[in-house]
């Protein structure tokens, strides 16, 4: 089992999506040329994206090292990325049986009626093993461990998947039918919800209601994500004092990553629709499944990668990056300095954007906060993070997981998480009571997931 998921994995989403999307589209009643050209399309966008994240961390990273070593930023967590924290979470005894164990979870929460959202985003799923793999070496190598605090972060993300249904449906244009369940996206909610009520509060803030087309109108052509995109890709050159010729270069680089993101991401639409209009159809129309499960209603979980290409994401994104590195040199108690992460900042605000409509000052200063928070978790989480990159290493020589001499591992990706993290405290630090306030909370949140599908099942009858 684990060599056969191992290799379904080392397929990469770009392979792995189309023919998941390819399959479920035969399953649900698909011609066999539609479906194939869904998934296509999908699998594209991954492929497209990938292309525009290698454009950043191979033209950004000696750069930016090299910012940290003029200005002499150096601390004592490095920036291992995304492919290290997937690494570790897919190469332990957690990460091997992740996706047959958190998709037997998802249907029996569906039959439960404690969630709606049916999480096809399969690659993503290295986040719920990323937190059981830590788990699993702070504990002793115990899988017990490991397998609960992964099924408690899946749990958890997928009836916050459905919450924040609603809000995420109205504000994107065309993504009826979807929900994100992918815990690092959906741990910057709580902090949308708190921050966003928090302005509304101050006297004269709702004034400052600008969007991404507000700005282009009120700065012209440097509103643009494409300009800023040379401005802070030139300013970055500046920094690490570069000759004219490198400095111009990463301005138009970093301009390209600002056009292209939004034509990459209509290639997901393009791909979803049909499946997701299918798939509604189907749980519409199924006796079957109305008179066995009385499922009246679900929602697609999808890659958060659907709607990064917004114009307000790309403009937040651009500014948090700069600010992000200075910020992390003056945090008191950070040690971490994001590097190799940055191509994931986009991800930050999908589900922060429907709460702040889209308000740049808003995102801004969510984005801000979420994030200078984000580097104290990594910090706090960066011994156990090592202590699992180390075996890994050593138990597979997969480079990714190789950790300079003298530092410790960390990474913006999900170990920033607000679920990871209180999973990792709880389980760390208070053991027992920590697993019974995780059941506790778990149990609650189904409970009452529950409860709202029950009742909106009855009105609409």
């Amino acid at each position: 089992m684990e060599q056969v998921f191992s290799y379904i994995i080392s397929l990469g989403a770009s392979v792995m999506m189309p023919i998941l999307f390819t399959v479920i589209g035969l399953c649900i009643g698909l011609k066999f040329g539609k479906s194939l050209k869904s998934g296509l399309y999908v699998g594209v966008g991954f492929v497209g994206l990938g292309i525009v994240t290698a454009l950043l961390t191979n033209n950004f990273g000696d750069p930016l090292s090299k910012i940290s070593s003029l200005y002499n930023l150096q601390l004592g967590v490095f920036d291992m990325g995304w492919p290290a924290a997937a690494a570790v979470a897919y190469n332990t005894a957690v990460g091997a049986l992740i996706i047959p164990i958190c998709l037997g979870v998802n249907f029996l929460m569906l039959i439960t009626k404690t969630t709606r959202t049916v999480n096809i985003d399969l690659w993503n799923y290295w986040h719920f093993a990323f937190i059981g793999a830590v788990v699993y070496f702070v504990m002793d190598q115990s899988l017990a461990w490991g397998y609960f605090a992964a099924i408690v972060c899946y749990i958890n993300t997928l009836v916050m998947a459905d919450l924040t249904a609603t809000k995420f449906q109205g504000y994107y244009e065309g993504m009826e039918g979807i929900s994100i369940p992918q815990p690092f996206v959906q741990s910057f909610t709580p902090f949308a919800m708190l921050v966003n009520k928090g302005l509304d509060m101050i006297p004269g803030f709702s004034k400052l209601d600008i969007d991404a087309e507000g700005l282009k109108k009120k700065f012209g052509v440097l509103g643009e994500p494409l300009v800023l995109g040379v401005i802070v890709g030139a300013l970055i050159g500046a920094l690490a004092q570069l000759d004219i010729k490198k400095i111009l270069f990463l301005g138009v680089t970093m301009g390209a990553v600002m056009e292209l993101i939004p034509r990459i991401t209509k290639l997901f639409i393009d791909g979803l629709m049909p499946i997701s209009e299918k798939t509604q159809e189907v749980v519409r129309n199924s006796k079957f499944i109305n008179s066995k499960f009385k499922i009246s209603k679900i929602y697609i979980g999808m890659s958060p990668a659907l709607v990064i290409g917004h114009p307000t994401t790309l403009v937040v994104s651009l500014l948090l990056i700069p600010i992000t590195l200075g910020l992390a040199v003056i945090l008191p108690g950070n040690q971490f300095l994001p590097l190799a992460s940055l191509a994931g900042m986009f991800y930050v605000f999908v589900m922060v954007l429907p709460y702040t409509k889209g308000n740049v000052v808003k995102t801004f200063i969510v984005g801000l906060v979420a994030l200078a928070i984000g580097l104290w978790f990594v910090t706090d989480m960066a011994p156990a993070f090592t202590q699992a990159a180390h075996t890994v290493f050593e138990q597979t020589g997969d480079n990714a997981a190789k950790i300079p001499e003298g530092f410790e591992a960390g990474a913006l990706d999900f170990a920033s998480s607000l679920f990871g993290w209180s999973i990792y405290k709880c389980v760390n630090n208070l053991q027992w009571v920590g697993l019974g306030v995780l059941t506790i909370f778990t149990a609650g949140m189904m409970w009452f997931n529950r409860q709202r599908i029950i009742a909106d099942e009855k009105n609409n009858q």
